[in-house]
């Protein structure tokens, strides 16, 4: 099944669009995709392919993680996502493939989820929907982590609470993130902070009162999107929070 899986991306791959991929991921030196090699395969049909093998074995969902190939990881991500939405698609200890295997699964291999479109597939899919219920104390303790892919998960895995109008651990999460040094953090909070004003504004604007300015101004920028651009403009003004 694997092999059959990896020829049908082969025949996918598009190499002009895989160069724009690479610049668009900062994959040169130094810069955070350092590495990755892309196949130039878009994401719709990277579902359809994913969509045929959901029942691949973990092991093979293990080693496309490992793979040095962008579309190969996301791909297996893609599986793992539908594994922890469908049991019956993978075989577990128990005869079905739990949920709680499954974030297993995925949490001892967070080395190989590092790009942030690899994260923001699946962190809130699986360990955010997971932890919904239960104690966040592993969002605690990756956001202490000295990888940035470790702390970005810790962040997007808030979006199901937020939709559930449960806005604590990004209010929290983001406090402790204001001093972080990573862009790709800001844009993170900010983004999870704006969701989180869109079902509640007076959250968002609480939290703006008391940190707007110790805010990176990427936060802020992408916090405060949705507000009018007067007041938008005000927000980000040197001269008002800085």
């Amino acid at each position: 099944m694997l092999n059959n899986l990896l020829k049908d991306l082969n025949k996918a791959s598009n190499k002009p669009k895989a160069q724009i991929l690479a610049r668009f991921f900062k994959t040169g030196p130094g810069e955070y995709g350092e590495g990755d090699v892309f196949l130039g395969i878009t994401v719709p049909k990277q579902r359809a392919i994913a969509k045929r093998y959901g029942g691949l074995p973990l092991l093979d969902v293990q080693k496309l993680l490992q793979s040095k190939i962008h579309e190969h990881r996301l791909v297996a991500l893609m599986i793992l996502v539908d594994k922890y939405e469908n049991p019956l698609l993978g075989q577990g200890e128990g005869g079905v493939l739990t949920p709680g295997e499954v974030v297993s699964f995925y949490l001892k291999n967070l080395k190989h989820i590092n790009n942030w479109d690899l994260v923001d597939l699946s962190a809130p899919n699986i360990v955010g929907d997971y932890l919904l219920d239960r104690p966040k104390t592993k969002l605690y303790n990756l956001v202490k982590s000295k990888n940035i892919w470790e702390r970005r998960v810790s962040v997007l895995a808030t979006y199901p609470s937020i939709r559930q109008n449960n806005f604590t651990d990004i209010l929290k999460l983001s406090r402790i993130l204001l001093s972080d040094q990573e862009d790709l953090i800001h844009k993170a909070c900010g983004w999870m902070l704006r969701e989180a004003g869109k079902r509640d504004e007076k959250v968002l604007r609480k939290f703006l009162d008391q940190f707007v300015k110790k805010m990176p101004r990427t936060m802020l920028r992408y916090a405060i999107e949705r507000f009018d651009e007067s007041e938008n403009s005000c927000l980000k003004c040197n001269s008002c929070i800085r």
